[in-house]
């Protein structure tokens, strides 16, 4: 899916103090790139696994799905996700080309030094709160930029773990396919045994595949029952893939710490259309 998260203006600029990790790999209709100023958190980005640390710089493309798996309650990062017409620049150079492309060849994660992502935290603070509004889009464009030149600037070695084929797939089928129900058949579908892939699951993702499940199907819930139509909350669980509404009940408790009428009477429902509700920080 495509998240349509850019404001009319077409620069999106903030700094997150409260993470709001998807569970349903999404893409931007335009470039995006984070700072992790604090905490830690993993990406699962074209089957491979990055793992985030203070002063990692991640890009990510138009073209490119992107899952935040996992993040530390202590995880804090700086947002940038603009159309590249906003940079003004009516002939790029190749310098700065892979903004202009859906899915560039390469690998756009590198670690800062600690002077680099101090010097760009304290330009994107200047960059986020101009001193007067005429600065504001000068000060967002040349922070972009700036970022860019130092992720060039960092060493080009970063961690990362390939995922499994057979993982990845699995991990698409519990996001798309509310039937896929139990382990054996989901690693039917996959070519593992049950104990294999739920052990490669949880040691390449993060999370076992019961609760990667579990939140799959709450999204799906939350999309449904979201959409407007008039669907009952009953109908919307059972669409979502729960087996009952008990189960859902349970479920939803588990992953909020709240029933599912408290959950939804306190949050609007564009924000579960949206896709901003935060299911990792709800979890025990």
């Amino acid at each position: 899916m495509i998240d349509e998260v850019l404001p009319a203006d077409g620069l999106l600029f903030a700094r997150r103090d409260q993470v709001e990790v998807m569970t349903v790999a999404h893409r931007h209709r335009g470039v995006e790139f984070n700072l992790v100023a604090d905490g830690t958190a993993t990406y699962l980005l074209d089957r491979r696994r990055y793992h985030l640390a203070p002063g990692a710089l991640v890009w990510l493309f138009p073209g490119q799905d992107h899952l935040l798996v996992d993040a530390s309650p202590a995880y804090r990062d700086w947002l940038c996700v603009f159309d590249p017409a906003v940079l003004g620049i009516d002939d790029p150079s190749e310098w700065i080309r892979p903004f202009y492309l859906p899915d560039p060849p390469g690998l756009f994660v590198r670690r800062l030094g600690v002077d680099q992502a101090g010097w760009l935290d304290t330009l994107f603070r200047q960059a986020a709160a101009p001193d007067h509004p005429e600065l504001e889009l000068a000060a967002r464009r040349h922070a972009i930029l700036a970022a860019w030149q130092a992720f060039h600037l960092a060493p080009a070695a970063t961690p990362t773990t390939v995922v499994h084929p057979a993982v990845a797939e699995a991990a698409r089928l519990l996001r798309e396919l509310p039937s896929v129900s139990t382990l054996p058949e989901l690693a039917r579908q996959v070519g593992l045994s049950p104990h294999h892939l739920s052990r490669l699951f949880a040691r390449q993702m993060g999370t076992s595949i019961t609760r990667f499940r579990n939140e799959q199907r709450f999204r799906r819930f939350l999309d449904v029952y979201g959409a407007g139509h008039g669907v009952t909350m009953v109908d919307a669980a059972l669409l979502a893939g729960f087996g009952s509404y008990p189960q859902f009940h349970r479920i939803v408790r588990s992953i909020t710490g709240t029933n599912p009428a408290d959950y939804l009477g306190k949050h609007p429902r564009r924000a579960w259309i949206a896709g901003d509700i935060s299911l990792s920080g709800m979890l025990p």
